[in-house]
């Protein structure tokens, strides 16, 4: 987040604190799309994820009152986007249905990715057990230090960086395995 778009967030929670409910707009307009992108992550499914996203701004909502500036309101977010998302993936069925629409159709290759590399390790990181998923997710996804994933996650300093270092290994060794053992 940059500097102005928190001072611009802070002048809409004051609106909001005087009764201005376009204030509320304002401010699901600006952090949809960080709330939508982590539980997407999390759950694979842009239904699901619109979903969490949808729960995560109703308890804003709800919670207005609790909410003391602007870093807070981001960090309130992106600590219930996690738990939301993580309750939601702990319902869904093991091997998810997928549907002929999921399916991609055949396309030319693109010169300047590669999708079956950036494909793959989607899906690699989407293995791992959802409290490693969680760290990565916050750590490369939504750029966060580790001090904050720890307080996100409600998890010692110590924890975050063992998780880290644990789920990057996994990762290494199942890209390694995926890759046919090649080394680059």
């Amino acid at each position: 987040m940059t500097t102005s778009t928190l001072d611009g967030c802070g002048e809409t929670l004051g609106r909001l604190a005087t009764g201005d409910v376009s204030a509320f707009e304002e401010i699901v307009k600006e952090y949809q799309s960080m709330v939508f992108s982590i539980a997407y992550h999390f759950l694979h499914d842009r239904s699901l994820a619109d979903e969490a996203a949808q729960d995560v701004f109703l308890r804003l909502y709800q919670n207005l009152a609790s909410i003391v500036s602007p870093q807070h309101l981001v960090f309130w977010l992106r600590k219930v986007a996690c738990q939301r998302a993580l309750d939601m993936a702990r319902k869904l069925p093991k091997t998810p249905p997928v549907s002929l629409q999921d399916i991609r159709e055949p396309t030319a290759e693109s010169p300047d990715s590669d999708p079956l590399l950036s494909e793959g390790l989607r899906r690699l990181v989407a293995s791992l057990p959802k409290d490693a998923r969680a760290v990565i997710i916050l750590r490369y996804q939504e750029e966060l230090e580790l001090a904050e994933i720890a307080r996100i996650l409600d998890i010692p300093l110590n924890t975050v960086k063992s998780r880290l270092e644990r789920s990057l290994g996994i990762l290494r060794e199942k890209l390694h395995r995926w890759s046919g053992g090649i080394a680059r």
